[in-house]
């Protein structure tokens, strides 16, 4: 048990699978499923007026969609973090999602205990993301880039390769012998040269770069 409690927002046009998440998170003293949505603009509402920490939120619903959630979230709410649980994996899907600022993407058949780690992890702002969606943005970019290592400082590429293994800043300050300060200074600047405004659309532009492999 944690000494803080991880307030969730559970979003998804389908019932059954809203009751399936507040039972796996119900059973965990940690979370607490302070509301539920059933399309994209409940659920900016309902983050509005809840203060969630982490929205579950699926990405194809009626109305309002995931993606567009995602974009409404990060200008209205941004410190509220978005990960996605979804039974899509297309590049349709997974490339618009980091875009719009998801901070993970999981998909629906992923076991519980993964399921929870993923949230705890987008809890603290790191990057989660389904194997299969790491390959998704592994290969979404297949033309070659000019001169893409230009781009980052080495420093830079080791703490953007830190940061797509799931390492928090304090874990990547006590491995590359630096402070979390400094780590959070370089952060910053390789999120202005990928063009990015957080860590899972700075793995995605790394691996669309070919910077991660």
């Amino acid at each position: 048990m944690t000494d803080v409690t991880i307030r969730l927002l559970i979003v998804d046009d389908h019932p059954i699978v809203r009751d399936g998440l507040r039972g796996i998170f119900a059973q965990d003293p940690d979370f607490e499923v302070v509301g539920e949505a059933s399309d994209g603009a409940e659920a900016v509402e309902r983050a509005l007026a809840l203060t969630p920490d982490v929205v579950l939120l699926d990405l194809r619903m009626p109305g309002v969609g995931g993606v567009e959630a995602i974009r409404r979230l990060r200008e209205r709410a941004p410190q509220v973090r978005v990960l996605v649980v979804t039974t899509y994996d297309s590049d349709a899907d997974v490339l618009p999602a980091i875009e719009a600022g998801a901070t993970g993407y999981l998909l629906k058949d992923a076991p519980r205990e993964e399921l929870v780690r993923a949230v705890r992890a987008a809890h603290q702002g790191q990057a989660v993301l389904a194997p299969t969606v790491a390959q998704k943005l592994l290969g979404a970019v297949r033309a070659p880039q000019p001169a893409p290592t230009a781009l980052l400082t080495d420093r830079e590429l080791d703490i953007l390769r830190l940061v797509a293994a799931g390492t928090s800043n304090k874990e990547a300050a006590k491995r590359l012998f630096i402070s979390e300060a400094t780590v959070k200074t370089h952060l910053l600047h390789l999120y202005g040269k990928l063009g990015v405004r957080d860590r899972a659309a700075a793995v995605a532009a790394g691996y669309q770069r070919g910077l991660l492999g």
